[in-house]
């Protein structure tokens, strides 16, 4: 939902609405809807926090410049980092660099896995 808001230049709200009404007509997506749901509710509460970071530690990277597939990775597991104590940080940071391999640019996994890996360290500091 982050990376369609992101790519149709719509509001996140629209297309959380979007969603749940077909997740309404999908019963066995209960669980992983209400997961989603909680990661762009998440990630819209703290965004500006968020981006912060993101950009703090991107070096010489702005978010407009970034792929839209990476800003998503990073924005969700940046706040599954700072925001979710039930997710490892290594777990949010291993599969959001998988995501980035399968489904961005030849260099995005390293650059997903070290600025998240940065973000980290700042979460422990």
């Amino acid at each position: 939902m982050l990376y369609q808001a992101d790519v149709r230049g719509e509001s996140v709200l629209a297309i959380v609405a979007a969603e749940a009404k077909r997740a309404a007509g999908e019963p066995d997506r209960a669980a992983s809807w209400l997961y989603a749901r909680e990661i762009v509710d998440g990630v819209t509460d703290h965004r500006d926090e968020i981006d912060e970071l993101i950009m703090s530690y991107a070096q010489g990277w702005t978010l407009e410049r970034m792929p839209n597939v990476d800003r998503a990775l990073l924005r969700l597991a940046a706040w599954e980092i700072l925001f979710n104590d039930e997710v490892p940080t290594a777990v949010a940071i291993d599969e959001a660099v998988e995501l980035a391999k399968e489904y961005s640019t030849d260099d995005s996994g390293r650059f997903v896995n070290g600025v998240l890996g940065r973000i980290a360290d700042h979460a422990r500091a």
